[in-house]
């Protein structure tokens, strides 16, 4: 997908990665980007950078999805690119309370359920669209700490795959963003999680972004801004035992156990 004249939703557009690709895309040429968050000032911020629309949701709540397409497709035109790019870390262990694990669910998986079907119709009817779902690296290869953010974010990747191995026929084109540590609000920490996904390195979102228009525009499923990972998967699906064990000694060092 070349992105010049495509109107485009960035969920999460208040800052860090969602913010850097709706100025991106933007700068792509972009026919408008329409940045949505729960942090409505966030938003409008956004917006007023790239001459953009803002709008307030809480990605959790398929209502507010729900409305965000509506009155983009209403007031704007048809949405060419959904990024669902808004995700939340949380519940850091088993012991974590149970609305911390239900809401890192509605965040990092039925955000994306909900945006694809309340779009997939529109966009089928028209003879195609693009999602391109932010993961993580997480999603990939799990996370030292950060019991949820691991499990639900290997879950929006298998939500991407279905949506892509269902769709595809339909013009239906699907991308998952897996990046490692990217330096944003969310990774401005010192826990377990954020040391590890920093391993080898946090880029800043807008590198990340090069990596995003290369892929769409190759439409590419798998867009990894960490080349590296794409290493980590090989090693895990060739030796899952040698792969399980290396992470417990990461585990153990982060945590001062070796």
């Amino acid at each position: 997908m070349e992105l010049k004249d495509k109107i485009i939703v960035v969920t999460g557009g208040a800052s860090g990665i969602g913010r850097a690709m709706a100025i991106r895309f933007k700068a792509e040429g972009a026919k408008q980007v329409v940045a949505v968050d729960i942090n409505i000032d966030g938003a409008e911020a956004t917006a007023e950078l790239i001459g953009g629309v803002a709008m307030s949701a809480d990605v959790s709540k398929e209502e507010d999805i729900q409305r965000v397409i509506e009155a983009t497709e209403d007031t704007i035109g048809p949405i060419d690119l959904f990024c669902s790019n808004a995700g939340v870390g949380m519940a850091e262990s088993i012991n974590s309370a149970n609305k911390e694990w239900q809401m890192s669910w509605d965040i990092n998986v039925m955000s994306h359920v909900y945006a694809s079907r309340h779009l997939l119709p529109r966009m089928i009817s028209r003879g195609g669209g693009y999602f391109l779902n932010t993961s993580s690296a997480a999603g990939l290869l799990n996370q030292i700490g950060g019991a949820a953010y691991g499990v639900t974010k290997h879950a929006a990747v298998g939500f991407g795959e279905w949506l892509a191995i269902h769709h595809q026929h339909q013009g239906i084109k699907v991308s998952m963003l897996c990046p490692q540590a990217v330096r944003t609000p969310m990774t401005d920490n010192d826990n377990d999680a954020t040391a590890a996904a920093a391993s080898n390195g946090m880029i800043e979102p807008e590198e990340l972004c090069d990596t995003v228009v290369e892929g769409l525009r190759s439409e590419t499923f798998m867009i990894l801004p960490h080349p590296i990972v794409l290493d980590y998967m090989r090693n895990k699906t060739s030796n899952y035992d040698r792969w399980i064990g290396g992470m417990n000694k990461l585990m153990k060092k982060i945590a001062g156990l070796a």
